[in-house]
């Protein structure tokens, strides 16, 4: 290991706007515009917020500040805010996913970056710029731990590599020296933790434990730049996190291209609010459905082969047949996979169909494999689907589920699935709002974007 904390600090200290090629920084707004989607949706809507608001309320958090909550007619404190917005973007399970690190970069990061953003009254420039640095941080730690074996130890690595990524950010945004930065790295790794225990029975921990890193890595910030020493070399020390997270890491992938290689560019984005362990079967299943006009009554039998990281987070048919909740399902190839055939779509709204009969009976036809045709393979999230039917047997390999950077789609179909979440909540603000942070970068202070990700009182 080769001071891999110093490296990523010093990168961060010294990243511009202007050395960002504009391709990265394109990507990285439109990855922003995502996100928010999602965290405005589910400040109405997901199980969990009541929770979480009730939460700050009794302990007496939900006091006044100047950041805000997308989605919320109030404004927070910036831990608070960065807490909340990470949670509530991660809600849906309908945001970012960089393949190679098995993470959701902007869950983590966003939040961070306009929390700290609104205080420090930065420019658009400067949060775009924090965001990017944050996203190359924890992607380059997600890939350095090795998801499979961080998975293996049972960490989310949204969570854990996440923590870094929101202390980039909001590192970036106080201007701290690479010197101070160290010191953020040092305390996040402290703070830094993400189970995978939710899983068992489709708890929220997920949410919130991804909103907590985003909260840390603002805490590690705000400590930095009031003096406060944090251990050195947090990533790769004897105690750091690539040794304690994981037995297979690669260190050197933490730093390798820094600067000319953009993991930003590598993060693609979900059509369906599932695991993206899930999407390349569903692509596949409504591919099948309408080529081979297949219909509930003439399948017989359905096997879904997944990389073994499917298998950990969906497949396993003793907790994922038959969930019982949304997180449930969130992580369930049974049921996604049973809404797919059955409609040939899937949508947040179908959540709704937790336990109807007929998806029950068609998820009972289904079976989930590990194949190895899937291990070894650049990216872990393809699928192969078998459909046994009355007429005969039809097979489909995909390597990559739709999203992925060589099918990213087009502004124009993402800011369709950002009003289509938004603007139940925002109204007629959504359009406004989006416009804002397509353009953000044009924007002298970014209170004004995030300002109009709240409704009207």
């Amino acid at each position: 290991m080769a001071k891999e904390t110093e490296t990523l600090a010093a990168y961060v200290a010294g990243l511009t706007y202007d050395a960002i090629p504009t391709e990265v920084l394109e990507r990285a707004k439109v990855l922003t515009l995502d996100f928010l989607g999602s965290a405005v949706r589910a400040r109405s809507e997901a199980d969990s917020t009541p929770s979480i608001l009730a939460m700050l309320a009794a302990l007496g958090l939900d006091g006044k500040g100047e950041a805000t909550v997308f989605g919320d007619t109030k404004t927070y404190t910036p831990a608070v805010a960065a807490l909340v917005n990470g949670a509530l973007g991660h809600s849906l399970d309908f945001d970012d996913t960089h393949a190679d690190s098995s993470l959701h970069p902007s869950a983590p990061v966003v939040p961070a970056a306009f929390a700290v953003g609104e205080i420090v009254n930065a420019s658009g420039r400067d949060v775009l710029t924090a965001i990017v640095a944050g996203y190359e941080v924890c992607c380059r730690l997600g890939n350095a731990l090795d998801p499979t074996s961080h998975y293996a130890k049972g960490f989310h690595p949204t969570a854990t590599a996440g923590t870094f990524g929101a202390a980039a950010a909001a590192a970036k945004l106080y201007k701290l020296s690479a010197e101070q930065i160290v010191s953020a790295f040092g305390v996040s790794g402290s703070q830094a933790a993400g189970s995978l225990q939710f899983l068992l029975n489709g708890a929220w921990n997920k949410r919130y434990q991804v909103g907590a890193a985003a909260m840390n890595g603002v805490v590690a910030a705000t400590l930095a730049k009031n003096g406060f020493i944090g251990s050195s070399d947090a990533v790769e020390g004897k105690h750091g996190l690539l040794v304690g997270y994981s037995d297979n890491a690669h260190p050197e992938k933490a730093t390798a291209g820094l600067g000319t290689v953009y993991e930003t560019l590598k993060v693609g984005i979900k059509p369906y609010p599932s695991c993206r362990y899930t999407h390349a079967a569903i692509d596949a299943l409504i591919a099948m459905r309408r080529d081979h006009n297949l219909t509930p009554e003439n399948i017989q039998k359905v096997e879904i082969g997944l990389h073994r990281n499917g298998i950990t987070l969906t497949g396993d048919a003793s907790t994922k047949r038959r969930p019982k909740n949304v997180v449930g399902g969130q992580f369930s190839m049974f049921f996604t996979g049973a809404v797919a055939l059955d409609q040939g779509s899937f949508g947040w709204d179908d959540y709704k169909r937790l336990n109807d009969p007929d998806l029950l009976a068609l998820s009972d036809k289904i079976e989930v494999v590990q194949d190895e045709r899937l291990e070894g393979r650049t990216h872990p999230f393809g699928a192969r689907v078998t459909v046994k039917t009355l007429d005969g047997t039809h097979e489909r390999l995909h390597d990559d589920p739709s999203g992925e950077p060589a099918s990213f789609p087009a502004n124009t179909a993402m800011q369709q699935k950002f009003l289509q979440l938004a603007k139940p909540v925002l109204g007629h603000r959504a359009a406004s709002f989006a416009e804002a942070i397509l353009g953000i970068d044009k924007l002298d202070q970014v209170r004004l974007a995030a300002g109009l990700g709240r409704p009207a009182a």
